[in-house]
């Protein structure tokens, strides 16, 4: 499937189609907070730490909730909870299955914030080599737009979404998508603040705020649904 120029564009800008096709794994700090924390009655995170594979579905997340010690992983479709000697102390098979109607809508366990934190965090910081994927079906809107259909395979927000990327350096603006775990009309609109470089010299988004999409396709001043900043962003640990 060819590339289209606006994803030539915008993986040119964050290392390059060989520096992504070899990348492996991902090492991510963050904090992030919000009303999409705070309705789900969940801790915000404080310079969590992170592990991601580049090239498939998969990601850790530490800590997890309260707990300094407990380890929340996202594996395909599955999710598990991790103490400090790695032994599995909870296990849920097809996590998506159970975001449907009762107390998820009021509250989320570590297991239900392990698979929404490390699915969306996957989308977000492995985009690069997302936009690679021959199993996304990746369509040119107009130039700076790329819509994207994912498989049912690859967890996510939503099976249709849109990303804006700057025509001049390529550079990602703006996410769209609809985050149906938490509802079919949670449509939000992940903004890019600003971007970083990490000591490799390859460029990251390294604030972002994520609001309501507004009628019009734009995001909403508020409420800020997360507010996403990423410390530290190494590729294969060659960063230190």
């Amino acid at each position: 499937m060819p590339i289209s120029s606006t994803a030539e564009k915008a993986i040119a800008a964050y290392g390059g189609r060989e520096f992504w096709q070899n990348a492996k794994m991902l090492e991510v700090e963050l904090s992030a907070k919000g009303l999409a924390f705070t309705l789900k009655r969940r801790p915000f995170f404080n310079h969590a730490k992170m592990v991601l594979d580049v090239h498939r579905p998969y990601s850790s997340l530490i800590p997890i909730g309260l707990d300094p010690a407990l380890k929340g992983v996202l594996d395909g479709p599955d999710v598990r909870l991790e103490n400090a000697d790695g032994q599995v102390i909870a296990e849920r098979k097809g996590a998506r299955d159970y975001f449907k109607i009762g107390r998820r809508l009021f509250w989320w366990d570590d297991l239900d914030m392990s698979y929404f934190a490390n699915y969306a965090s996957w989308n977000y910081f492995t985009l690069p080599a997302l936009l690679m994927r021959q199993d996304i079906d990746w369509r040119e809107v107009e130039a700076g737009l790329l819509e994207a259909r994912f498989l049912d395979e690859i967890p996510t927000h939503s099976r249709v979404q849109r990303f804006r990327f700057d025509r001049d350096s390529g550079l990602l603006i703006q996410h769209d998508y609809t985050a149906q775990i938490i509802s079919p009309l949670a449509a939000a609109s992940n903004v890019v603040l600003q971007h970083a470089k990490n000591s490799a010299g390859i460029l990251y988004p390294s604030v972002r705020r994520v609001t309501p999409t507004g009628p019009n396709g734009k995001p909403l001043g508020g409420p800020v649904l997360i507010h996403l900043d990423i410390h530290d962003y190494r590729v294969n640990g060659r960063e230190r």
